[in-house]
């Protein structure tokens, strides 16, 4: 079957996903891609934070002491291990171990070769070899030789302490024996990687601490759930893309079946049309043949027309010239009649300019003499107005003292009249008594 390669538009999105993206604007879509590409940065970048050690440095004596020892140890073993190295090449590390290091170096290989010997001995008793007897013929019993083991063991461990204590005193021996990498055995070789990858895990261990371990576990924790989650859902989405991929197949073997259809439908129909264009041919050259004959006649009729259209043509033009000529005798009379009045206008025009010139100064001089009768009559109506207040003023004065002598007559007036009544009232007492007295004296006369 034929494989047809989708284009780009149609390739096949997971089903969960169809519903979000379909039902999503063309001009959202970068702004949804920009969203994922940065949650998906954050979630590194949060990833790198718990993940990653929070310090680059130990901070506290007990963490750096742990770490300094485990150095040490690492530099000691190096050391230790080339001491069988640096014993059968004595000749040549002479002169940098110096006397010290080259009997310390002595005793350590004299108690190691004593070691092995006494371990293969132990070895082949195991085994149930015989053993071999010294000169004198006597055999060791497994205590002694258990306490002798023993004893080379303290032996070896002192040596090698003394012997380090002297390359801790000379760091250019140690430096030198150092350098000799070749000479080390695999086996101690890979202890010292072990030992190198176990100081880095301590490291990064003491790094971190307990508040920072508990978050990084429970951080692995959310990422195998979410390992889990997502691969149910990627068995989910594998399953749906097979049944999706088994449809498309289908889909596109029938979109093949169609496809040849069309094509033998389209075989015949060009049987056909073959037949059916030479048959139009055949009909075209006949419509052509009779339309050129046609044409023929036509172009006769039109040419006798064009003839005949000329001589009217040329008819029409001679009397559009006497027209012209007409025309342009009475445009010239015109023009001329034109001119003389634009000279009358001009000379009415100048004489009507003088005239307004005059008038115009005339009207200067009428307008100085106004301006100077207007002030005047600016300064005639303030003293008028200065001398209607005055006059104002006088009158209200004026009333003002006649308001004042009428009140003051009217109390004049009033005065006098109680002065007069005042004295009459007096006279009349007077004589009311005068008339009293005299009743009196001729009663008693009587």
């Amino acid at each position: 079957m034929a494989t047809v390669v989708m284009p780009p538009s149609q390739t096949l999105v997971p089903l969960g996903q169809r519903s979000e993206t379909s039902d999503l604007c063309p001009d959202s879509r970068p702004h949804l891609v920009r969203n994922k590409i940065q949650k998906k940065t954050q979630t590194k970048m949060d990833a790198l934070k718990i993940l990653g050690q929070g310090r680059k440095k130990l901070t506290s004596i007990e963490t750096q002491r742990i770490v300094s020892v485990l150095d040490e140890t690492i530099k000691r073993i190096e050391l230790a291990s080339l001491f069988c190295y640096a014993a059968d090449n004595l000749d040549r590390f002479n002169v940098v171990l110096g006397s010290e290091l080259t009997c310390a170096i002595r005793e350590h290989q004299r108690l190691q070769n004593n070691m092995q010997n006494l371990l293969r001995r132990l070895e082949e008793e195991g085994r149930g070899f015989p053993r071999e007897e010294d000169k004198e013929g006597s055999r060791l019993s497994m205590e002694e030789q258990g306490h002798s083991l023993s004893m080379l063991k303290q032996g070896i461990s002192s040596s090698v302490k003394n012997t380090l204590r002297l390359f801790q005193a000379n760091p250019t021996a140690c430096n030198t024996l150092r350098a000799e990498l070749f000479a080390r055995d695999p086996a101690i070789e890979l202890l010292l990687q072990n030992l190198s990858e176990l100081r880095a895990f301590l490291f990064e261990r003491l790094l971190t601490s307990p508040l920072e371990e508990s978050e990084k576990i429970n951080y692995l924790r959310e990422m195998n759930q979410r390992d889990k989650k997502n691969r149910g859902i990627i068995a989910a989405l594998e399953g749906e893309l097979a049944a999706a991929i088994q449809d498309r197949d289908i889909e596109i073997s029938k979109k093949n079946d169609i496809i040849r259809q069309l094509k033998s439908h389209l075989h015949q129909l060009e049987k056909f049309s073959g037949e059916n264009i030479r048959r139009a041919k055949q009909e075209a050259e006949k419509q052509q043949k009779a339309d050129y004959r046609a044409s023929e006649s036509k172009c006769l009729k039109l040419q006798q027309e064009l003839q005949q259209l000329r001589t009217q043509l040329n008819a029409e033009i001679t009397e559009h010239r006497e027209v012209e000529l007409a025309l342009r005798k009475k445009k010239f009379k015109v023009e001329t009649e034109i001119e003389n009045w634009i000279q009358k206008y001009d000379l009415d025009m100048g004489e009507k300019q003088e005239e307004l010139e005059q008038v115009e100064t005339v009207y200067a001089e009428e307008k100085a003499e106004l301006k100077d009768l207007q002030e005047k009559l600016e300064l005639l109506e303030q003293e008028y107005f200065q001398v209607k207040e005055e006059q104002e003023l006088a009158q209200k004065k004026r009333e003002e003292f006649e308001k004042e002598l009428a009140a003051r007559t009217r109390a004049a007036t009033l005065i006098q009249a109680f002065w007069k009544g005042y004295l009459v009232r007096r006279v009349l007492r007077s004589k009311r008594k005068g008339r009293k007295g005299k009743r009196k004296g001729k009663k008693g006369k009587k």
